[in-house]
C-alpha cells in the first residue's frame, strides 16, 4: 500500500513527502540482493539504528540488472558502525565512510548526510571559492540524506525489514522512465560538485537512460568546471 511520510523540513522546496511503495508494488526480489548487505542491515535495524540499502543498487535491481555492490545508509555515525561489526575500516577525508569487509566484497556504510550550508565555512563543511564542496562531515536525518544526493534515480531508499521502498523525489517513476534528473537546482549541484557532470552522462551510457532537459542544458555551460577537478 502506498502512503505518505510527513516532512517537517522547511529547506526542501523540490522534496514532497515520501511515498512509501509496498514490496507487492515494485518488481524489487530480495533474492538478488548480497546476503552480505542484508546482514548489515540487519545488524544495524536490530541494535535500533534506521538502516537502508540505497543508492545505484536499489536503482538496477528496479531495472533488473545486477548490481555492481551494495551501499547502506544509516543514521548510525561511524564510530557506533564500527564498534558493531569487528570486520569494519573508516575510511574517507570528505565525508567519513564505514567499510564492512566481508572477503573480497565490501559493504560501504554511509550515515545519513546534512544538506551543504551555502557559507564557506561551517564545521565540518568548507566550500572553495566557486561553490565546490572540499569538505563535507556533516551528519543529518533521512530527509538531509536524500537532498544531498545527485539525480533522483539515486535517491531510493529500500528497507529489508518489510521490502518497501522511499521515495522522496518520483525517483522510482523516472527510473522507470529510463530519465536522469537532478535534485533541486542543476546549476548549483554540478556547481557543488562538476563531477557530477560526467556522473551524468555515465550513467546515461551505461543505462541507455536520457537525461532530463533541465539536467542537461547546464553542462554545456559549465564543462570548463571540470577543468578543476584532481
Amino acid at each position: 500500500m502506498i502512503g505518505r511520510k510527513e516532512s517537517k523540513q522547511q529547506n526542501l522546496p523540490k522534496i514532497d513527502d515520501a511515498v512509501i511503495i509496498s514490496r507487492d508494488q515494485h518488481p524489487m526480489s530480495q533474492s538478488n540482493i548480497s546476503n552480505n548487505a542484508i546482514k548489515v542491515l540487519n545488524r544495524l535495524q536490530q541494535k535500533g539504528f534506521r538502516a537502508y540499502l540505497v543508492g545505484g543498487s536499489v536503482r538496477d535491481l528496479l531495472i533488473h540488472r545486477q548490481p555492481k555492490d551494495f551501499d547502506v545508509a544509516t543514521n548510525a555515525h561511524p564510530d557506533q558502525i564500527r564498534e558493531l561489526f569487528r570486520n569494519c575500516r573508516l575510511i574517507g577525508r570528505r565525508f567519513r565512510l564505514a567499510h564492512i569487509l566481508f572477503g573480497r566484497e565490501i559493504i560501504e556504510v554511509a550515515t545519513f548526510r546534512a544538506a551543504s550550508p551555502k557559507r564557506k565555512s561551517h564545521k565540518g563543511h568548507q566550500r572553495s571559492e566557486e561553490g565546490m564542496i572540499i569538505r563535507d562531515n556533516v551528519y543529518g536525518t533521512l530527509v538531509d540524506d536524500v537532498w544531498r544526493r545527485d539525480f533522483t534515480i539515486n535517491a531510493l531508499y529500500y528497507d529489508i525489514s518489510d521490502g518497501s521502498i522511499v521515495d522522496y523525489t518520483n525517483g522510482v517513476e523516472d527510473v522507470m522512465n529510463r530519465t536522469i534528473r537532478m535534485i533541486g537546482d542543476p546549476e548549483e549541484r554540478y556547481r557543488e560538485d562538476p563531477v557530477r557532470m560526467l556522473r551524468a552522462i555515465r550513467f546515461a551510457g551505461k543505462l541507455d537512460f536520457n537525461i532530463d532537459e533541465a539536467s542537461a542544458k547546464p553542462i554545456y555551460t559549465l564543462a570548463n568546471l571540470l577543468e578543476g577537478v584532481p
